[in-house]
């Protein structure tokens, strides 16, 4: 009989920012073994339920024991499995033990290739009871656990102890023991808003009876009720919330029954940056800082509480007394890192050590400070702001704030700066220097931050790939994807005239300037940097022909790259495109064949009248395509190119290319180069799809 499954491990509170991934998981294991065994069917439905205390799942058309089912197996040849006397070998003689039949019970199948012995026998459905416990207990073995622990005086292993265990088929339950624990139908609701036991008496009464019981079991549910009371909260204090979505995912999984409350602090903490304030008590204390319309920290915050209580007075101010060493120690390291001073701190750079390859943090700063005069040079900005920025942007990091709170790199370097009354476009170049963060970050603004954020990455990039240290497979410890990402952006988005494999010499020259030896680095980097290009513009939704006919050019001129991918596009949609794109395909293949090809067609030996043709039209389209391309206008180049199509047929109507006479061969073979080489000149249109 069908009827859905409810399993529920009742245990001590889980890791809150593992609690979601563990129970997609769980749900996932057990519903994919339960399918796989024919206990569940295709269209099933599993939802995932997960709290603190628990994780859970329903399943909907499980059935009570499996269908019977023809198990086959596959044994050896025919050939091997018989001797000369038709008798079984050895070999066939063990197959049939396995599987438990006779010789009289074995068929023989043709594959095609061959014939061989195959094993069929009828397997009886089992219960489920008899899967349940153990599909259970192995789904929990398969769980993204980092640590486990075991807990009295039992030998079992979790995340947390384990305290309850409900399997429930129907109104039914399901015998069975996992992690030491015998199954019933009876758990708990919230801890302290609860009393006694919950029992379900089918799947359909569980989330219903543990929202009698104070606890909101669907994960989802909960954090769709938090995120509404946090809107209406800073609604009716006429603020908004700092955008926190790892936050609120972390606060659901803390809470069974969530209460919004509003807490204050002391104005006078306000002196201190309000990303310090913001970090503190999302990271330390999990509130949600609110802000005023224009973004600036108030001093409120709000507390999602495990508690619903008609006097919070008590919560409140528990948490606001909570709070207050937290708001102290900020202010402390602030005032402490402003005494000391930021800009004598760039001395003790040198005594940090980089890399033993690399030198010192003092090393580094010198090698970007030099690449980003370099690059504010080439962009006709100021190169001495852009060496200070570059200088100074890694400073922040021996200071307290830093130390403490890491993810506050930059931005403290900035207001450091700012304090000493540096200029702020170099103070804004140090907090912006390490953009972009991570995908769809804003990049940096302006010249001077861009080029303390390309000296940055390109330093990174360069010394790591010159001393050997390459990402392999998902191991990437130097972040150097990102690096690469970075520039990519940088140089592409903003965009910026600069060529990638100039500024890989600029970093290159800065670190041999240093004495650091550096071996074949260019091609590999260079490689390196437009394979993460593939990537993004694949994610961009390019199409796949068009990207590989940009970049098997290997372009440096990054800021380039989607003028020409339009102009592919536009090209495409010609009526002349898909032939010529062919064309192109096999004057590459001739080319690549030749073994001697004249560096420019001699008219002297032109003797068809269809190569005379193309030879024109070469002529006189070749200045035309070569104007278009030096200003940038791609798109009217491979319009002009598209022109020559009826050259192109009939000259392979009528020439024969590969002529026995050496002259006239390399001269014909000239022509194609000259024509191949002006189609080139924008993409590579042989790779479009044809």
């Amino acid at each position: 009989m069908n009827d859905t499954l409810l399993i529920e491990l009742r245990t001590e509170e889980l890791p809150p920012k593992s609690l979601k991934v563990l129970s997609e998981a769980f749900a996932e294991a057990v519903f994919s073994a339960l399918t796989t065994q024919q206990f569940a069917a295709a269209d099933s439905v599993c939802t995932p339920y997960a709290t603190p205390r628990r994780l859970a799942l329903t399943i909907t058309g499980v059935a009570g024991r499996q269908p019977d089912r023809m198990l086959e197996k596959k044994g050896p040849s025919v050939a091997s499995a018989l001797d000369a006397a038709g008798q079984p070998t050895r070999a066939l003689e063990g197959f049939m033990r396995a599987a438990g039949v006779s010789f009289a019970q074995l068929q023989k199948i043709t594959d095609g290739k061959s014939e061989y012995f195959v094993a069929r026998r009828e397997q009886p459905g089992e219960e489920l009871d008899k899967h349940l416990a153990e599909i259970v207990a192995h789904a929990l073995r398969k769980l993204p656990i980092a640590k486990v622990m075991r807990w009295g005086d039992s030998e079992h292993q979790f995340v947390r102890p384990v305290h309850g265990l409900i399997l429930l088929h129907g109104t039914r339950v399901v015998p069975g023991e996992v992690l030491g624990l015998r199954s019933g139908r009876t758990t708990l609701g919230h801890r302290f808003l609860a009393t006694g036991e919950i029992t379900i008496d089918s799947p359909a009464d569980y989330a219903p009876r543990l929202l009698a019981g104070k606890v909101i079991a669907a994960f989802p549910e909960r954090r769709a009720s938090i995120a509404a009371q946090l809107a209406a909260a800073a609604e009716k204090l006429s603020a908004r919330i700092n955008p926190a979505d790892g936050l609120l995912d972390e606060v659901t999984a803390l809470v069974e029954w969530p209460a919004v409350y509003v807490g204050e602090f002391e104005p006078e903490y306000l002196e201190v940056p309000q990303e310090c304030l913001i970090l503190t008590m999302q990271q330390n204390q999990k509130y949600f800082p609110l802000l005023d319309s224009a973004g600036k920290l108030l001093n409120k915050f709000l507390i999602v509480s495990n508690m619903q209580v008609d006097d919070p007075r008590h919560i409140i101010a528990g948490n606001e007394r909570v709070v207050r060493p937290r708001l102290s120690d900020a202010r402390f390291f602030y005032n402490q890192d402003r005494r000391n001073g930021f800009a004598t701190r760039v001395v003790r750079l040198g005594a940090v050590v980089y890399h033993h390859k690399l030198g010192s943090l003092g090393d580094r700063a010198q090698r970007m400070g030099r690449i980003a005069r370099s690059i504010a040079e080439k962009l006709g900005a100021d190169a001495n702001l852009a060496e200070r920025a570059a200088l100074f942007a890694k400073i922040d990091l021996l200071t307290d704030m830093v130390g403490e709170f890491p993810e506050l790199q930059g931005i403290m370097g900035r207001y450091y700066l700012l304090h000493e009354g540096g200029l702020p476009v170099v103070a804004d170049a140090i907090e912006q220097h390490y953009r972009p963060r991570f995908a769809g970050d804003t990049l940096p603004a302006g010249n001077i931050a861009c080029a303390a954020a390309l000296a940055d990455k390109l330093d990174a990039l360069v010394g790591f790939f010159g001393i050997g240290q390459l990402p392999t497979g998902d191991k990437d410890p130097f972040g150097l994807r990102r690096s690469a990402l970075g520039v990519l952006r940088i140089l592409m988005e903003t965009p910026l005239p600069l060529d990638l494999g100039d500024l890989i010499g600029d970093a290159k020259a800065a670190l041999r300037q240093q004495g650091i030896q550096l071996e074949g680095l260019d091609e590999p980097l260079l490689g390196f940097m437009l394979e993460r290009l593939r990537g993004m513009l694949k994610d961009s939704g390019h199409a796949v022909d068009v990207i590989e006919a940009v970049l098997t050019q290997r372009p440096t001129r990054i800021d380039l790259v989607p003028a020409r991918l339009a102009a592919v596009r536009e090209f495409l949609a010609l009526p002349e495109s898909l032939a010529l794109a062919a064309a192109n395909k096999r004057i590459g293949n001739i080319l690549r064949k030749a073994e001697s090809v004249l560096p420019e067609p001699d008219v002297a030996l032109l003797e068809e009248d269809a190569e005379k043709a193309l030879f024109q039209r070469v002529l006189l389209i070749a200045p035309v395509v070569r104007s278009h391309v030096a200003n940038e206008d791609y798109a009217d180049a491979l319009k002009v190119l598209a022109s020559v199509r009826a050259e192109v047929d009939r000259f392979f109507d009528e020439v024969m290319v590969n002529v026995q006479e050496p002259l006239l061969r390399g001269n014909r073979l000239g022509l194609l180069k000259a024509l191949f080489d002006q189609f080139n000149a924008v993409a590579d249109i042989s790779r479009l799809a044809v």
